[in-house]
């Protein structure tokens, strides 16, 4: 069972801002551009809830926050304090977080200087999870009195969307069987990738909550977006089969193909996994690797519901000149592959939509 967490700091540079001076926790705080009373250049980096009432957040031109800080002001509000950001600051502070989130979890993937993504799957359960997360905001309260928002899900986007959902402090859960119950409600600005472009298109084919995307057949949002698309359609389901990661250096090669039509061709798929294999071994190669120990073989099938298996040799695999890596890794994706033909791993018989190969450990 995969768990991902995704931590985000709650309005960073403003929280640090009023740790560090705590007159201000009472107040509405921007950090960015001068303002220079209405008169400034620049953007807002971000502002504290407070003034968010207002209707000041990131990116909003700072000239419009003073406007709208200015009005409230004359409403009765306090008037709000502008800063200007010190990011060296802001970094010391992250550098300490970052520390505690690493050592939080299985893997850690430092995602901005204010969030992160965490695989804590040895958790065995979200329960246990979301205990551990618990104990992981209280950690960071206490030793940097500053507060994060937690999203925990089956992978990396959901657990972005979720740590989204209880701003601020919040910890929200979603398991795998919750996944498009959670996503159905929700606009669609708030799946990652779509921008104020992408929201406006879509609202013109009258496609608003997740709800709708999910409704779009696969080769009309090719049609619409290109490549992305498919990307997008897996996206509205809630998949994501990416790693958390803070090691550039790669840690596997692979690749995935998506069949025309759903399949329950043995010689079908085993084609197409031989020639994947062939492909895999080339890249191998490109990127100057002498081998590898784990292959992983991934079967999506027409629900969407998606099985990976695994196997590592004892004495690695290593690349040569005469085919045999290629041969051997066809032995192992092979023997990976039929249990998705049998009751073993599809007593059901669905049919398959995806496959896809991975080299891991490599050498």
């Amino acid at each position: 069972m995969r768990i991902i967490v995704h931590v985000d700091m709650d309005a960073f540079y403003a929280a640090v801002e009023e740790r560090y001076n705590p007159a201000l926790r009472s107040l509405p705080v921007v950090v960015g551009a001068d303002p220079k009373e209405g008169n400034g250049r620049g953007v807002v980096t971000t502002a504290n809830y407070i003034a968010r009432r207002f209707g000041i957040h990131s990116a909003l031109p700072i000239s419009r926050a003073w406007r709208l800080a200015e009005a409230a002001r004359k409403k009765g509000e306090p008037p709000t304090v502008f800063i200007q950001p010190n990011f060296r600051l802001y970094r010391e502070v992250s550098e300490r977080i970052m520390q505690i989130f690493e050592r939080s979890a299985d893997s850690f993937e430092e995602a901005s200087i204010d969030e992160a993504y965490l695989d804590i799957s040895s958790a065995g359960a979200f329960e246990a999870a979301v205990e551990r997360m618990t104990a992981l905001k209280i950690e960071i309260r206490e030793k940097e009195a500053l507060g994060c928002s937690i999203g925990i899900g089956p992978n990396k986007l959901i657990a972005k969307i979720a740590s989204g959902r209880n701003k601020p402090d919040g910890l929200t859960l979603t398991r795998t069987e919750m996944i498009q119950e959670f996503l159905d409600p929700l606009p669609i600005r708030v799946t990652p990738g779509i921008g104020p472009k992408g929201e406006a298109f879509l609202h013109q084919q009258n496609i608003r909550p997740a709800k709708d995307l999910s409704g779009i057949p696969e080769a009309t949002l090719m049609e619409w977006f290109g490549k992305w698309g498919q990307r997008l359609f897996e996206k509205a389901r809630g998949i994501d089969d990416s790693e958390v990661s803070n090691d550039w250096t790669r840690k596997s090669i692979g690749e995935q193909e998506t069949f025309g039509e759903d399949t329950r061709s043995f010689s079908l798929v085993t084609e197409r996994l031989q020639g994947m294999a062939e492909r895999v071994i080339s890249k191998l190669r490109e990127k100057e690797f002498a081998g590898f120990r784990t292959v992983t073989l991934t079967v999506r099938f027409f629900d969407f519901e998606t099985k990976n298996r695994s196997h590592s040799v004892k004495n690695r695999i290593a690349l040569d000149h005469d085919g045999q890596a290629v041969s051997l890794l066809n032995e192992k994706a092979l023997a990976l592959l039929l249990p998705f033909f049998d009751a073993r791993e599809n007593p059901r018989g669905k049919p398959i939509r995806l496959i896809g190969l991975r080299l891991e450990k490599l050498f």
